[in-house]
């Protein structure tokens, strides 16, 4: 089992305190920790924070053990020439610590219009994803590319390439059946926020069949989930700040995103249950969010869960 931790970079931009030193030092006190991973949210406009690939770039730096992450980026937003050059950068910084995870974004009115502002037709989102993503990987080769389709390019050679050869895994959410059998078909790992642990174990069975009929090794596949959790002796306590976490997070009430994603409040016991409850299911990369509070403490719970777990 593996444990991620989310940087909170759309928090202290809400915060109004922009400045990347602490949360440089929250990765250094995350891998210290004894955690795996460090990952970074992304978006332009509709929820703004940091440009995840650069703010990585510096974590890669400051971090030399685990591994890296987007959670998740945006590709239809980008450029997939400039994309893959940038991505392929940061892998050579990283030293093949990156791993990208991707997704095509709810359907929401602010993200519309962050699609409209940087030029990008929403409704085409899913098809502009996965050809740029196909063309990113045919780049990552190092071989001469021709490309004839919404991008247009005759003998490119993208150098450097990345570091871990053919690029970093490309992990993607989503729960419904159409989002499943993509997972399973055309990438590395599936990495949703949704689901119980009951329905990540039937959903992550429908990609690994999926991945099967495919013709790849399901084996090769990695299960992660995005978790949000408030750590609190006091339960009522860590629903009270979950809800207004959530609700200045995302500008909704907090009922509604809270049956969009999975969270926990209450005791460290019971998230100690809870995650394991996840890895029964077939999750074997589990990233946190911290639903506010003091993240050097949270963090320290965490490894002491990791710790009763025995993982």
């Amino acid at each position: 089992m593996k444990l991620g931790y989310l940087l909170p970079t759309r928090e202290q931009i809400v915060a109004g305190r922009p400045e990347t030193g602490p949360m440089l030092e929250l990765a250094t006190q995350a891998e210290a920790t004894g955690f795996d991973s460090i990952w970074v949210g992304d978006s332009l406009l509709a929820r703004p924070r940091h440009e995840p690939l650069t703010l990585l770039a510096g974590v890669a730096g400051r971090v030399p053990r685990v591994e890296i992450g987007t959670a998740v980026l945006l590709p239809a937003l980008r450029n997939p020439v400039l994309l893959a050059h940038q991505v392929a950068t940061l892998d050579q910084i990283a030293e093949g610590r990156l791993i990208l995870g991707v997704g095509i974004a709810a359907d929401r009115p602010n993200i519309r219009a962050e699609f409209a502002a940087a030029g990008v037709p929403f409704d085409k989102r899913v098809g502009r994803m996965m050809e740029g993503l196909r063309l990113c990987r045919a780049l990552w080769t190092g071989q001469k590319v021709d490309w004839d389709g919404r991008w247009q390019l005759d003998q490119a050679e993208l150098a450097p390439t990345p570091y871990r050869p053919g690029g970093p895994p490309l992990w993607i959410g989503g729960n419904l059946k159409a989002s499943l059998d993509r997972a399973g078909r055309a990438f590395d790992g599936w990495f949703p926020i949704a689901p119980t642990p009951e329905l990540f174990a039937t959903q992550w069975a429908d990609i690994r069949q999926a991945a099967r009929e495919a013709g790849r090794d399901p084996e090769r596949m990695t299960g992660a989930m995005y978790l949000t959790v408030a750590i609190d002796e006091n339960a009522g306590r860590a629903d009270d700040r979950m809800n207004a976490f959530l609700e200045n997070y995302y500008g909704v009430p907090a009922a509604a995103t809270r049956k969009r994603q999975a969270t926990y409040t209450g005791p460290e016991a019971g998230l100690a249950e809870w995650l394991a409850r996840y890895a029964a299911a077939g999750a074997t990369h589990l990233t946190i969010r911290f639903a506010g509070g003091d993240h050097p403490t949270q963090l320290a719970t965490v490894a002491r869960v990791r710790t009763a777990l025995n993982w």
